[in-house]
């Protein structure tokens, strides 16, 4: 179900842009109710990177079968705009009865693929637009974030702490998760997803008594195994003190220091000045922390550092997907559109259709996607064409006559798995948070044969034509 402000779901006849129901008015009062196809895709992947990590589909899925209008929708609408009572009518019975085909969540997809084919009679597929470009770009942003932070990473814990500044915390810890997060520090996320909860000790805590020594020694008495936070005050003289605290907590009462964190300051000195107090005292095992602003670069730049560093913890740049600045990559959202490519007429004839636009000129028809081999390149075609040698089609029906098709939304632990299998999978050059060079997609030559003409039908030319000439 789509993450509503304040955490209370909204009817999902009122979550649209307001031009799809006026368009479908247009439409109705035009007779033209043909089944349509389109396209969820993104032009470019998001953070300057070469891949999206899909997610967002159970919702997807879920806004698609409520859809419908309430009275009280209706009567809203009826303020808004003077519809024909006969159209009101259409409105209240209305209920998507297409087809849904899809990219699970979990998979590895490039730009101007398409993520969701969506094919049913114009007004129902037009009118869900706005829900699925929402459910869809959403999570993919967030799981293709947390999937490049964990990446940089090279194989530590990455715990997602973004609850407090999160736009959406549900949606940024189920996508968290997917992308490879360990935890999260929110608990009802933690409880509704049955994810592991995590977390340390703020710096109220230590702030609440008198000096750092009495703070750690409450703590350490307090849990069998604890973590505390160094950088309070002064960082080196935290680490003697917590030394001492741990021999007497251990002696006494048989607790051990499973960590320690570091929030601020010259996180890859402090963390070596750390280490080695620790192993000093023979708290190898004690595990140090980071947090405190991170993203995938700090994170990466840490880790090429030697930090000795095992565990990470990511807050505001992955619960709003953040771009970074300093390394002038853009965040904060996914571009994802939604694009009509098909139109069956009343004699049940199918037309292509196409948007021309320079580079953001579509590629009409139905179409199929496939990857050959371990992320050799993927192929584009026409629904109707044979597979390509070696060809695992990656778009799964997803629902059909408007009803979710068993095994559509696996649980959360396969759809881990598969993004992790995934992950692994995707070769260095593509996977790199700054890629030289995009991911190969072949377009088949019926395809591009068929946006040549559909070019030529709407009188115009695509990117790179001369002349009359129509460029694929």
């Amino acid at each position: 179900m789509l993450e509503m402000l304040g955490g209370a779901p909204l009817s999902p006849g009122l979550l649209t842009d307001l031009y799809h129901p006026d368009a479908a008015y247009v439409a109705w009062r035009r007779r033209r109710n043909g089944v349509t196809t389109f396209d969820l895709y993104a032009r470019k992947a998001p953070f300057g990177g070469a891949y999206m990590l899909v997610a967002g589909l159970e919702a997807a899925l879920d806004f698609v079968r409520r859809f419908r209008y309430s009275e009280s929708d209706l009567r809203y609408l009826g303020q808004v705009r003077d519809y024909d009572p006969e159209f009101v009518e259409e409105l209240r019975r209305l209920r998507f009865t297409g087809e849904i085909l899809a990219l699970p969540e979990g998979s590895i997809a490039f730009p101007h693929e398409p993520l969701l084919r969506v094919s049913a009679p114009f007004i129902e597929s037009l009118i869900v637009e706005s829900g699925l470009l929402q459910a869809v770009n959403l999570s993919t942003l967030l799981a293709t974030k947390a999937a490049r932070i964990t990446t940089a990473a090279a194989g530590r814990r990455v715990a997602e702490f973004a609850f407090r500044r999160a736009q959406a915390p549900f949606t940024v810890a189920r996508s968290a998760f997917i992308g490879g997060c360990a935890s999260t520090s929110f608990v009802a996320a933690a409880e509704r997803y049955r994810l592991p909860a995590t977390g340390t000790i703020p710096h109220a805590l230590v702030q609440l008594f008198d000096d750092e020594r009495e703070a750690f020694e409450a703590v350490a008495e307090t849990y069998n195994r604890y973590t505390v936070l160094l950088d309070t005050y002064d960082v080196r003289r935290a680490i003697s003190t917590v030394i001492e605290v741990a021999a007497d907590a251990r002696q006494r009462l048989g607790h051990s220091l499973a960590a320690v964190r570091l929030d601020s300051g010259d996180l890859a000195a402090d963390s070596r000045y750390v280490r080695a107090a620790l192993d000093r005292a023979g708290l190898a095992e004690t595990r140090i922390l980071a947090s405190g602003d991170m993203d995938e670069f700090t994170i990466a730049d840490l880790v090429a550092d030697g930090a000795p560093i095992d565990g990470y913890g990511v807050g505001t740049s992955l619960g709003v997907g953040a771009g970074s600045l300093a390394h002038q990559v853009e965040g904060g959202a996914l571009g994802g559109v939604y694009k009509e490519v098909a139109y069956v007429d009343a004699e049940g004839v199918e037309h292509p259709r196409i948007k021309l636009a320079g580079d953001k000129s579509t590629w009409p028809g139905r179409k199929e996607l496939y990857r050959i081999g371990a992320f050799e390149r993927d192929v584009m075609q026409l629904a109707g064409e044979s597979p390509p040698p070696g060809g695992t089609r990656l778009l799964r029906p997803v629902m059909r006559d408007g009803e979710v098709l068993a095994g559509s939304t696996p649980p959360l632990s396969e759809i881990w798995e598969l993004a992790q299998q995934n992950l692994r999978a995707l070769p260095a050059p593509w996977a790199a948070l700054r890629p030289e060079g995009a991911y190969p997609v072949d377009f088949s030559d019926a395809l591009r044969a068929l946006r040549q003409r559909a070019a030529e039908l709407a009188g115009g030319r695509l990117p790179g034509a001369s002349g009359g000439a129509v460029a694929g």
